[in-house]
This record gives C-alpha cells, sequence and structure tokens, in this order.
C-alpha cells in the first residue's frame, strides 16, 4: 500500500503558508507528452475543484497540482476563508458559485465553465492526490474518452474505504457490471477525468434553479454523480479505461457522505438509468435492421 507523504498542517493554524508545503512535496512530474504529435497544440487541462469549506486543505491540493492550464474552484457558499486562500495560492484562478447544493450541482457548474480539452476531477480535502492527474492525462491520450480512477485496481488503494462502503461499492459495482454489460471496479469514486467532447454525453443540468422541495437539489446534484457519470458513460459507449489510483484520508473537516442514505441515492440512480439504457439498446438494434 502507497505510503501517505503529505505534511499535515498544525491544528492551532488555519492555513499554512504554501511555501512550506511545496518543501515538503516530492518533485511535480510533467504531463505526458506525445512524440508523434509533431506541431500540433498540446491539449489544454482543466482541474474541476468543488469546495465547501476547504480552507485548511486548499492549501496541500495545490501544492501537488502538476503544470494545468486552468483550476476551477466551484464555491458551494463557504463561510471561511476558501476562496481567498484559493485567489492568494493561486491568482489565475477562476472561481464558479455553484447555483444548486451537493457535489454534484458543483461539478456540473465547473465543466459548465470548464475551457479546456480535457477535464480532470479532484476534490478539495486532500483525499484525491493531483500527483496522480498525469496518469489520467494519459490514459486518455492514450486513446480513452473517459479516464476512471479506481481504488481497487492494482497499485490503487484507500486509507478512507470503510468495510460497510467497501461492501456496498462491490455489490453495486457488480450489480452494475451486470445491467449495463460494464468491467468497473470501482464504482463509487470520484476522481475522473474526460475529453471536453464528451461533455454532452453525461447531459448535466447547471442552470435550473434549486426546486422547491426538502433538500433544494436535482437527481444527480449529490454524491450520486460519479455513478451518474459512469453509467451514462457507459451507456453512450465511450472508451472508457480504469486508472489505480489511491485514495488518502481527508486532512482536516468531516465528509459530508453518509454510507446508507447515498448508497440509497447510488441504488436509485441506477435504477433510474436502467431503462435509458434499455432504450438506447433497442434504438440501435433497430438501425442495425
Amino acid at each position: 500500500m502507497p505510503t501517505v507523504d503529505r505534511v499535515l498542517p498544525d491544528e492551532t493554524n488555519a492555513v499554512i503558508d504554501i511555501q512550506t508545503i511545496q518543501a515538503t512535496v516530492p518533485a511535480i512530474p510533467e504531463l505526458p507528452q506525445d512524440p508523434d504529435a509533431g506541431t500540433a497544440p498540446e491539449p489544454r487541462i482543466s482541474v474541476i475543484v468543488p469546495a465547501l469549506n476547504e480552507a485548511q486543505n486548499i492549501p496541500h491540493v495545490f501544492a501537488r497540482l502538476p503544470q494545468v492550464d486552468e483550476i476551477v474552484l466551484v464555491d458551494g457558499g463557504s463561510i471561511d476563508d476558501t476562496v481567498s486562500v484559493a485567489r492568494r495560492l493561486r491568482p489565475d484562478i477562476r472561481v464558479v458559485r455553484q447555483n444548486r447544493k451537493g457535489k454534484g450541482n458543483a461539478l456540473a457548474c465547473g465543466f459548465a465553465a470548464a475551457t479546456g480539452d480535457i477535464i480532470v476531477m479532484i476534490d478539495a480535502d486532500g483525499s484525491t492526490d493531483p500527483l496522480e492527474i498525469p496518469r489520467f492525462v494519459e490514459a486518455l491520450r492514450e486513446g480513452a474518452d473517459f479516464a476512471k480512477g479506481s481504488r481497487f485496481r492494482p497499485t490503487g488503494g484507500s486509507a478512507d474505504i470503510t468495510r460497510l462502503r467497501r461492501a456496498g461499492n462491490k455489490c453495486l459495482s457488480m450489480l452494475v457490471n451486470v445491467m449495463f454489460r460494464t468491467r468497473y471496479s470501482d464504482l463509487c469514486y470520484g476522481y475522473n477525468a474526460f475529453w471536453a467532447h464528451c461533455l454532452d454525453v453525461f447531459d448535466l443540468d447547471s442552470t435550473s434553479p434549486a426546486p422547491d422541495n426538502t433538500d433544494g437539489r436535482l437527481w444527480g446534484d449529490g454524491f450520486e454523480i460519479e455513478t451518474l457519470l459512469n453509467l451514462r458513460a457507459a451507456r453512450a459507449d465511450l472508451k472508457i479505461t480504469e486508472v489505480a489510483s489511491f485514495e488518502h484520508n481527508r486532512i482536516h473537516g468531516v465528509s459530508n457522505l453518509n454510507a446508507l442514505t447515498d448508497g440509497m441515492r447510488v441504488l436509485r440512480t441506477i435504477a433510474r438509468e436502467w431503462p435509458r439504457r434499455a432504450r438506447a439498446k433497442q434504438v440501435a438494434e433497430r438501425q442495425v435492421r
């Protein structure tokens, strides 16, 4: 299992200076270059970072970012210094305010604002390691449409997942693999990257106002977003490559993920997406005839 080489901040300080953190970070890898690209322009890379009250974690995440073309921070209404810290560390950052609630809505807003050719989604809590971004970019440049992170591929792993979440993820992955004819080893993981031209496949709503319901979210606005992306990528027959990834513990704060309620949302997402998969299959069969 990989070792965790991150240095945690002093609990008494709200934010650690970026130079202090950078001194402890391994050499940032160069993003892969295509030797056959000739004079073709390099793809521009946008990194989407949804954040809610992550002022203490942002410095550690940004210190490990490789060279990218655009960072889009999607703020969910933070009441701490998340936005000001991000702007101090990266004056070139783009800040977007999500229009509803939840991680799924934050990602949808970030995707809509991105201008890069490749879109990478990472977490602001330090659980997803930005140093792995070159692996995802390489998978895309080698032919994948969608590079899907997996904690259960060789060299992958997790310091955070519980036995209950692991068992639930395994069962849900097996169910999806049977229903959608996929080979996912890790359905519920949010470290992914894809070519921007595939964005329409996901059909995410980033403009509608919050609905008048109990939680102010549309379907897909919560943690079920990872499953939604995976199912719609499969339904569209995108070329999907799994990329081994190691999930670290959150550095500061407490996760909003609830294994039971969010697991049920994932299960409902599978049930909601299955009829759309079946209809797409019927259309394809009629076209063949």
